[in-house]
């Protein structure tokens, strides 16, 4: 009697150990879909399925430069995912004064699809901040997609990344953002210029422009006009269309 209790208790032990080894590997294999990671994104708590567009930030950014891109992008939500990046976690105001918050400082960035930098009055510190340079520079180097809107492509063309690239720029800043990259192949006529994996526009609104451009390329034409009519916005998807180069005296 006393070996058949000890029996039952083993075998009672053993079943209860094996049910929770087999729910620790269900666990393990069965994690909800917000749990599964790329290689090593393990913190960003991110899908991998999805394109992961950042943009880049800075004291001093200008609205509409960021959040007209990104609300076309924002469109794309079953597909694309939104990250804010900058050289330091944390509140940063605009040129208008809303502030965004940084979600991400360049140490921390995610592995990205797309990196998108805005203009605004703050490009006139960040192209003499080399800190910022530096890293920005790595960040676009590991990503396939690079854009900037208005005099972000001034800070772009510091990193060197542009040199012997076509791109453009503000046009009404056109001479001091160009000053800052003398080997850029800067084109004054243009709302928005493709070259490769770049993609550069003219001021503010162009940043727009480009994203349907860029969303275009990727996920097909049909697609950016969707997106553009949902937002009932006049999407202007001719690249060579500038009326503000003649206004500024950049060509007859």
């Amino acid at each position: 009697m006393k070996n058949q209790y000890f029996s039952r208790r083993k075998f009672i032990t053993a079943t209860t150990a094996l049910a929770a080894f087999s729910s620790m590997s269900f666990a393990t294999n069965n994690k909800p879909l917000n749990a599964v990671r790329t290689e090593g994104s393990e913190r960003e708590g991110l899908l991998p399925e999805k394109m992961t567009v950042g943009m880049v930030v800075f004291e001093g950014f200008q609205l509409l430069d960021t959040f007209g891109p990104l609300e076309m992008f924002g469109s794309l939500r079953d597909e694309v995912q939104i990250v804010i990046i900058g050289e330091k976690k944390g509140a940063v105001k605009s040129s208008a004064g809303p502030a965004v918050v940084v979600e991400y400082d360049f140490a921390d960035a995610p592995k990205l699809d797309i990196v998108m930098i805005p203009g605004g009055g703050g490009t006139r510190r960040e192209v003499n901040n080399p800190v910022f340079i530096s890293a920005f520079k790595l960040l676009a180097q590991a990503t396939p997609h690079v854009a900037s809107i208005c005099t972000g492509a001034a800070v772009l063309a510091r990193t060197g990344l542009l040199d012997g690239v076509k791109a453009t720029t503000n046009k009404r800043a056109f001479k001091w953002a160009t000053s800052q990259g003398p080997n850029v192949k800067w084109i004054a006529q243009a709302r928005w210029v493709e070259d490769g994996r770049f993609f550069t526009s003219s001021g503010i609104s162009a940043g727009t422009d480009m994203a349907l451009a860029l969303i275009a390329r990727l996920f097909g034409q049909d697609t950016a006009v969707r997106i553009a009519n949902g937002a009932e916005y006049g999407w202007n998807n001719d690249p060579h269309h500038d009326p503000f180069a003649k206004l500024n005296g950049l060509v007859d």
